[in-house]
């Protein structure tokens, strides 16, 4: 497997977790109270539009191919970064 091919697998993986995440936070916000229903709204929103970045990175990534990915890789890890902060955070306002 070419180091390529073990970033794209490994940027899935990562969607997939991020997926997952979000769809557990919108299932957590349901319960919790309007207040926080609320300020949740907004954020699972931008926790979408981060998810559709990330596939859209991904998308870029596996149309590149090998020779061109290494320009694409560092945008493709911040457009992750972002959105794995952003998770968190919602996550930490949903215990608080």
């Amino acid at each position: 497997m070419s180091t390529f091919e073990a970033y794209r697998e490994k940027v899935e993986a990562e969607l997939e977790v991020a997926q997952a995440k979000l769809a557990e936070l919108k299932a957590r916000a349901k319960s919790a109270t309007a207040d926080v229903q609320i300020g949740l709204s907004k954020e699972e929103d931008q926790l979408e539009r981060g998810v559709e970045a990330a596939t859209a990175k991904l998308h870029e990534l596996g149309e590149a191919g090998e020779d061109a990915w290494e320009q694409l890789k560092d945008d493709a890890q911040s457009t992750w970064e972002k959105l794995s902060a952003a998770i968190g955070d919602a996550v930490a306002k949903l215990k608080d």
